[in-house]
């Protein structure tokens, strides 16, 4: 009876994962939310806002303080040029908004690059829309794509690409010259381009994050979805932001009316006054997690394991077969978390072919002792997996 697209799929990764470490006590070093609860003057903005603000509907599209605000934040930060008014519909979330994306824009027959390792979300969703995945396969430790691979993806066929940089689960940001070779290939088969920058705030090293909206050719021809839950470590939150040209956003608002309408007003107002006053958040944030993935680094590599690069993100990959592992890595992390109380994410669960089976993410984004615990019990787990 039901949709078989969705009637059929296992359960995430995440929510077995998570699942696990809430019933056996384990540390979780899987789902990607932070330790600490976020900046305070804007948890307070929404409590405010609950007590003395407006609870009931807020503007479909979202309110316009909001909008403005987004607006303003991707100029200073960015340098878009958004229209407030006409480019930018508020979210329940990221996800909400690429679903939006999917079901606003994709017609059947339609064929969609994507790249792997993906977000769980994106097969299903464009399936569901009668969209037709072309999956380039993205690899350790660099996670790149050259022009062989983009021809080897794109056809005639082809009419959207679907692109998440900074990139989960690989931490990598993509540098220029692979988003310039992405938007040439879009310009020249008429392609548009959703792009998943939820971690765009989350870089370290002096890296920057380029959004392919601003490369030649692009402005009118991509989406850009962005998150304040992960932007303000707030995940619960789930306030998305969708930015496009008015014709795309025309679609996308129409299609977002008809999916959650809105999102609570306390959250938006209490986003907006943060976009337009954490300044400082925006340069301590990434500089917090940056040394909270120098410390888990540091240990990992003490007890022997070999990690990749990590530029972004709150995640940082063990290289499992580098690390003297000969598990795959859904067979070693389902041994971690049960028999060494630690929860991870085997990698392979984000690939639909092709898997790659030897890299395990872990969430960077916890306090000095659950990150220094988690390294003691992965140990545990890699003497155990040894043994056996």
């Amino acid at each position: 009876m039901a949709n078989p697209i969705f009637a059929n799929l296992p359960t995430t990764i995440f929510e077995e994962m998570s699942g696990l470490a809430r019933e056996l006590g384990a540390i979780n070093l899987g789902q990607g939310f932070p330790d600490d609860p976020g900046p305070q003057a804007i948890r307070e903005r929404a409590a405010d806002a609950v007590l003395n603000g407006y609870n009931q509907y807020p503007p479909m599209a979202g309110l316009p303080e909001l909008r403005a605000a987004v607006a303003a934040h991707y100029a200073r930060t960015q340098g878009l040029d958004f229209d407030w008014a006409s480019e930018i519909t508020i979210t329940s979330g990221a996800t909400e908004a690429l679903a939006a994306a999917f079901l606003g824009l994709i017609q059947p027959g339609d064929e969609v690059v994507v790249f792997q390792p993906l977000y769980d979300a994106y097969l299903p969703l464009i399936r569901r829309a009668g969209g037709v995945p072309r999956l380039v396969k993205l690899s350790p430790p660099h996670w790149r794509f050259d022009r062989a691979m983009l021809e080897a993806a794109f056809s005639p066929k082809t009419r959207f690409v679907v692109l998440n940089n900074p990139i989960n689960p690989a931490g990598a940001v993509l540098p220029r010259e692979d988003l310039a070779l992405l938007a040439d290939f879009c310009v020249a088969h008429d392609v548009i381009a959703i792009c998943d920058e939820v971690w765009e705030q989350v870089v370290f090293d002096g890296a920057r994050h380029l959004p392919l909206i601003a490369f030649p050719g692009m402005r009118e021809r991509t989406v850009k979805i962005g998150s304040a839950g992960k932007m303000f470590g707030l995940t619960g939150w789930k306030v998305g932001f969708l930015c496009a040209a008015p014709e795309l956003t025309r679609a996308l608002s129409r299609t977002h009316q008809f999916l959650t309408f809105t999102t609570a007003p306390n959250l938006q107002a209490a986003v907006a006054w943060g976009l337009e006053n954490s300044g400082d958040w925006f340069a301590t944030m990434p500089r917090d997690l940056q040394r909270s993935r120098d410390r888990l680094a540091a240990g990992l590599a003490s007890e022997g394991f070999v990690t990749l690069p990590a530029q972004g993100t709150y995640f940082l990959n063990i290289d499992l077969a580098a690390s003297g592992i000969a598990e795959p890595d859904r067979t070693f992390a389902l041994r971690a978390v049960k028999d060494a109380g630690v929860a991870s994410i085997p990698v392979s669960a984000l690939y639909e072919e092709d898997h790659v089976t030897t890299i395990l993410r872990l969430c960077l984004a916890k306090n000095d002792q659950t990150l220094d615990e988690g390294v003691r019990r992965l140990a545990k787990a890699r003497d155990l997996s040894r043994q056996a």
